[in-house]
């Protein structure tokens, strides 16, 4: 295997056409041929994205002569290129306009790309250092204000000057795994640091706002915090980004070993000015943080075994998500209460919309966490309107299994076990060395370490498609559990004094321009035994035009068992009867009967 060093430059001179230019340089080497490939999909994201399509152009030469060298495309993400073991240099252009967290992105204000949409593989170099150069010239005024950030290691401490025709920023990584593990980000950004039990956090936002970063940092802290104390020291990390890319609308977090990469909507997050309110979409950003960056041990080194080494040229399957996003799910939001965040209620409101997704989700009688978790690369993350009624979400049912594992543990233990203890066995015996996890790991360590067997819990609710019985755990934390009707189309659940309604339509309605079109149907409910399909538009009852809240006071108010719905099909005016049905009682929500007791629990006490 060479020892030498790739050395990638990456340059914004075509960012105008969502385009930027890459320019490999491979040392010579011991082979005729090099095989060249670009990752299918992006570890954290299970889903076959194909980044090799945006390649539009690839070319090599000699090092030395500039001779033109042969390329030959294998498959959809693989090159052959004939060198006859000499240096060379491998240019490529690459499409860059998906506003994601996933891949690759350029507007007039920023670039946003992540290794595996970016960077070529050289077979051969894989474990060898590789070095990047991120080039700007200095004739395009319009990216004058843009600097490069990443939480790769800088081989400078500035931005340099090479021959006064640009600005260069230069980093290196020990091996392919890790170079394409920080994303990057050039542009115009604002950030902020803070420091919390020694450990250096940069918050950067994507353009000049006027969000109230020190009320982030100051709110972000504890829950880091909690994050660092929990799995204690050596802490795997001394640097650590946050990078939210802001948008009109959008939402999203993937997770790094030293950074996250983050898309919010811009004005969901506090204004300077702004009275200190935590609002809901606030919540939500702290928590969508707490979620990723407690993936900096729980997925990103604590690992199902088949992650370990992924190939990244197609799907890597295993039935663990539930475990990973799943736990993940149920600790970032219980930090956010742990911490004082949230008050107790609000914190249970949160864990109820989660109960209530489910209660809603007739696809978690047919799938089971650990099948969502296998199928995640088709089923979870190629969903279509009837997701609903077929399959269940691992990140969903799986946080409330880790609530649901935290009672047993604690009830089987005398109070003298909890998760926690079983997440610091998951980091003591497979995270620190990245050894990856088997698929019995949680029954493993439950019994082996904690003399606990939870086999017959995880049976019941992972490997088959039985709701976790929290009614029957929660009175031990003093709370309790119920059902209602929604209050609207809109209601995602937890405690409330409003109105509630009396029958329920049966499907998800958007605004049309004229009546309310069909975009989910749910199963059992009054719109499917109507008859009435996806991307139907309802425009009127009993022939009364409608828009949402007019058809719920409808339905509410007619004497008859059922109405008529008139509906627009592929150009054609159907009439259907719907019958009238009781709004089912599918929203959860939580009473604090023993504020102490729950408090205990949350550790606040």
């Amino acid at each position: 295997m060479p020892n030498d060093i790739l050395k990638y430059t990456l340059c914004l001179s075509q960012w105008q056409a969502h385009q930027f230019k890459v320019s490999l340089n491979v040392p010579a080497h011991h082979s005729e041929t090099l095989t060249l490939s670009l990752p299918s999909w992006i570890p954290g994201s299970y889903m076959v994205r194909d980044f090799a399509k945006n390649i539009v152009s690839l070319s090599a030469r000699e090092a030395t002569s500039a001779s033109p060298l042969t390329i030959e495309k294998v498959d959809k993400q693989t090159w052959t290129l004939h060198t006859n073991g000499k240096a060379c240099l491998i240019d490529y252009t690459i499409y860059a306009n998906d506003l994601s967290i996933r891949s690759a992105f350029i507007n007039h204000e920023y670039a946003f790309i992540n290794g595996t949409s970016a960077f070529l593989e050289v077979e051969g170099f894989v474990n060898t250092e590789h070095q990047l150069d991120v080039s700007l010239p200095f004739a395009d005024e319009s990216i004058s204000q843009w600097r490069a950030y990443t939480s790769m290691e800088a081989r400078v401490s500035s931005a340099l000057e090479s021959g006064g025709s640009e600005r260069k920023w230069s980093y290196q990584a020990p091996c392919y795994a890790d170079f394409i593990d920080h994303p990057i980000f050039i542009g115009i950004a604002d950030t902020h640091e803070f420091e919390v039990n020694g450990v250096n956090f940069t918050l950067l936002f994507s353009g000049k706002n006027n969000i109230d970063y020190p009320r982030i940092a100051k709110d972000l802290a504890p829950i880091c915090q909690h994050h660092l104390d929990l799995f204690g020291q050596p802490y795997p990390v001394k640097n650590y980004l946050f990078m939210t890319l802001l948008a009109d609308n959008g939402f999203g977090g993937l997770e790094h070993k030293h950074s996250t990469a983050l898309l919010y909507p811009r004005f969901d997050l506090p204004l300077v000015g702004d009275s200190a309110e935590m609002t809901d979409s606030y919540i939500t950003f702290l928590s969508l943080c707490s979620h990723e960056f407690f993936h900096t041990w729980h997925v990103k080194r604590i690992k199902p075994d088949v992650m370990v080494n992924p190939n990244l040229a197609q799907e890597n399957y295993t039935n663990q998500l539930w475990i990973y996003e799943g736990f993940t799910s149920f600790y970032d939001d219980v930090t956010l209460a742990r911490v004082g965040t949230v008050p107790a209620q609000k914190y249970l409101d949160i864990v109820a919309q989660n109960v209530s997704r489910l209660l809603q989700n007739a696809g978690r009688h047919k799938q089971s966490a650990a099948e969502s978790s296998f199928d995640a690369w088709t089923k979870f993350y190629k969903q279509d309107a009837s997701a609903t009624n077929n399959i269940v979400s691992y990140y969903t049912k799986g946080g409330i299994i880790a609530f649901g594992l935290d009672l047993i543990l604690r009830e089987r233990s005398n109070n003298t076990v909890c998760l926690d203890d079983l997440m610091r066995l998951l980091w003591e015996h497979y995270g620190k060395d990245e050894t990856g996890t088997p698929d019995n790991v949680v029954h493993r360590l439950c019994l082996s370490y904690l003399n606990i067997d939870v086999s017959d819990y995880l049976n019941n609710v992972v490997y088959h498609t039985n709701d976790v019985e929290l009614d029957k755990l929660i009175a031990a934390i003093g709370i309790s559990l119920h059902t209602r009707a929604k209050v609207s189309q809109d209601d995602k659940g937890g405690l409330t004094a409003q109105t509630l309604i009396k029958r329920q339509f049966g499907a998800t309605l958007k605004p049309a321009s004229l009546g309310l079109t069909v975009v989910q149907v749910f199963e059992g409910l009054a719109a499917m035994k109507a008859g009435i399909l996806l991307n139907d538009t309802v425009i009127a009852i009993d022939g009364h035009v409608v828009n949402q809240s007019k058809l719920q006071r409808l339905l509410d108010t007619s004497e008859n068992a059922s109405v008529t719905v008139a509906v627009i099909r592929d150009g054609k005016l159907i009439h259907l009867d719907l019958p009238l049905m009781d709004a089912r009682e599918d929203m959860a929500f939580f009473n604090i009967n023993d504020a102490d007791k729950f408090e205990k629990w949350l550790g606040r006490a």
